[in-house]
């Protein structure tokens, strides 16, 4: 190992390396300080359909009104300049309401550079915390986090998939040292519980098998708070979210990912199909954990499990996709040679300039659906070919 690091090319290889994640992060950063001096241009949102779902919402939250109320959505969402015939929802369950409240204090044109900002604070504490916990220092990886595409499309559409990033990577932080703050952190992920199916199993196996109690009551309170504070607002609420997710006809949606295009080729009035992936997942993510439970560690085996999780999810788009961030940083810290990271480094450059360039080449939704996807079969590849399998500390051919 000691030649392969110290050879004469290994200079050159590293400095590739480096020029790979470079061009990845000023790509990608470029072109959301594109977007971001356009809002502030135009002193409002450009057509961004889920920034203006979450304002509007917030304005009829903050202001005790149904946030699920079709015509008055409709009616915010055309007045901030989206022009539809159908409103654009809020998704989330009601327990992340209270995310809108500052929302509901200013106009669409005065919340959407701030809202996009928050994202984007948001996106560097998370990977300062996974260089932390994923022990990047001195690799220069986190640049890669920072040019994330699925990430960077939160920022310019001023998505919430960030607060679940957040709280996955605080749950890796601190589930062994303050596991009461680790259980309250996941709270976050519940903003979108179906992206955790899998994972979510496995978490609760792991808990009863490592009696980590401490982490399900700190989910609990911090469920509790938040839900309280929503009955405060508008006791209704979740009788409101039932109706409309029984009346809006979302499950009916083309969403681009796998439970959805199974469910449209197979039968499209059966909703249930949409969740066979899901389903199969879990049935294997439970061997998988119960082999490992003497050794589980949640930057190796949740890396897996958690990309699992995103490409069998019921439906999953591709900025939900900034879960896999923390897996694939956790993979290339692990890779013995610099051409992983190149790869890596190469995908976010395509995926990037794409809808640009060549926007003929991929549909959107084939875009998506086959992102999440390549992410997995990313990390398996490294994983497989990784003599540093299960958690051994082995030199980094690439790194400083």
């Amino acid at each position: 190992m000691s030649t392969r690091l110290s050879s004469p090319g290994s200079k050159a290889k590293l400095d590739f390396a480096k020029m790979a994640i470079a061009a990845a992060f000023v790509i990608g950063g470029a072109l959301t300080a594109v977007y971001l001096a356009m809002v502030v241009r135009a002193g409002h949102p450009p057509g961004s359909c889920d920034f203006v779902a979450y304002w509007a919402t917030g304005q009829q939250f903050a202001h005790h009104l149904n946030p699920y109320d079709t015509a008055a959505l409709i009616r915010l969402e055309n007045a901030a300049g989206l022009g539809r015939v159908q409103p654009c929802y809020m998704r989330n369950p009601p327990w992340a309401l209270p995310l809108t409240l500052p929302l509901g204090l200013l106009s669409a044109g005065r919340a959407v550079l701030p809202w996009s900002l928050q994202m984007l604070v948001i996106l560097v504490v998370a990977v300062r915390i996974a260089r932390t916990t994923l022990n990047l220092s001195g690799t220069g990886l986190e640049f890669l986090g920072y040019a994330f595409p699925p990430a960077l499309l939160c920022v310019v559409m001023g998505q919430t998939s960030l607060f679940l990033l957040l709280g996955l990577v605080l749950f890796l932080r601190l589930h062994r040292t303050h596991p009461l703050a680790a259980g309250a952190a996941l709270w976050l992920c519940t903003l979108k519980p179906h992206l955790f199916l899998p994972f979510g199993l496995v978490l609760l196996l792991w808990i009863v098998a490592t009696r980590s109690y401490r982490i399900l009551l700190g989910t609990g309170i911090a469920g509790a708070i938040n839900v309280l504070l929503v009955q405060w607002r508008d006791p209704a609420v979740f009788r409101q979210y039932l109706h409309w997710a029984a009346s809006s006809g979302i499950e009916h949606q083309p969403v681009p990912c796998l439970g959805v295009l199974l469910r449209n080729r197979l039968d499209p009035s059966a909703p249930w199909l949409a969740f066979v992936p899901a389903g199969l997942a879990c049935l294997w993510a439970v061997p998988y954990f119960w082999r490992r439970r003497d050794r589980w560690d949640w930057r190796e085996h949740g890396s897996l499990l958690m990309l699992v999780s995103l490409v069998a999810a019921p439906y999953c788009f591709v900025f939900d996709q900034s879960l896999a961030l923390p897996a694939l940083l956790y993979g290339a810290s692990r890779a013995l040679s610099r051409w992983p990271i190149v790869l890596l480094a190469g995908l976010f450059i395509a995926m990037e300039i794409q809808p640009i360039l060549a926007p003929q080449l991929l549909s959107p939704g084939w875009r998506q659906l086959s992102a999440g996807v390549t992410w997995l079969v990313w990390y398996v590849g490294v994983r497989l070919f990784d003599r540093a399998a299960d958690g051994v500390e082995v030199p980094r051919a690439w790194a400083t």
